[in-house]
């Protein structure tokens, strides 16, 4: 999947994702206590290209919801809370450097690459784990993980999944690749 489009929505479009978006919200309100809509809506429509990055997510399957506030930074923070890892985001390798390495079968993209080019962060273990505080996610299927440097320059990379009641982390060569494993995103806004 390569993403060759203009990065702002239409009116249209906006409309129709902030319908989703808010509906989304106010169904799962135990994933942001205390926030409220508009000013979320009024975040994302000072901001086009993140709210592109949003369509992107939802598009891709990732379901993206509020998941808090920074307070610091002022920003809303958007995960993928899909149930299982986003459809349209899996089979394909870590990062860019572990699809160029590959010699054989290689994956249309990497995760990684692909977050890159939808304006997300991969989620971290950290944020992995908040994530399962707001519900049951990944008993499927596993997700990718922002992996660390040092275990990246061995080779490796990290990925997480949800099984037997316990979240579990583990690890794979950045180059593997499996049609249930997919990525996470974040997106601050």
């Amino acid at each position: 999947m390569s993403l060759q489009m203009q990065r702002k929505l239409s009116a249209e479009e906006s409309e129709n994702l902030f319908k989703i978006l808010k509906t989304r919200f106010e169904k799962n309100k135990n994933r942001h206590e205390g926030l409220e809509w508009p000013k979320v809506q009024a975040k994302l429509e000072a901001n086009p290209k993140k709210l592109w990055s949003l369509d992107i997510m939802e598009e891709t399957g990732g379901e993206p919801d509020v998941v808090g506030f920074d307070e610091k930074t002022k920003e809303f923070i958007f995960y993928d809370c899909s149930a299982e890892s986003p459809k349209e985001r899996r089979s394909f390798c870590y990062d860019n450097e572990a699809l160029v390495a590959r010699k054989k079968f290689k994956p249309a993209n990497s995760a990684v690459g692909l977050a890159t080019e939808m304006g997300i962060e991969i989620l971290t273990e950290e944020e992995y784990r908040k994530l399962h505080t707001l519900g049951k996610f990944d008993t499927k299927t596993s997700s990718w993980l922002k992996t660390p440097e040092n275990i990246r320059k061995l080779g490796g990379a990290i990925f997480g999944d949800f099984r037997f009641d316990t979240i579990f982390i583990y690890h794979n060569g950045a180059e593997s690749y499996y049609g249930g494993r997919g990525f996470r995103g974040v997106l601050k806004v």
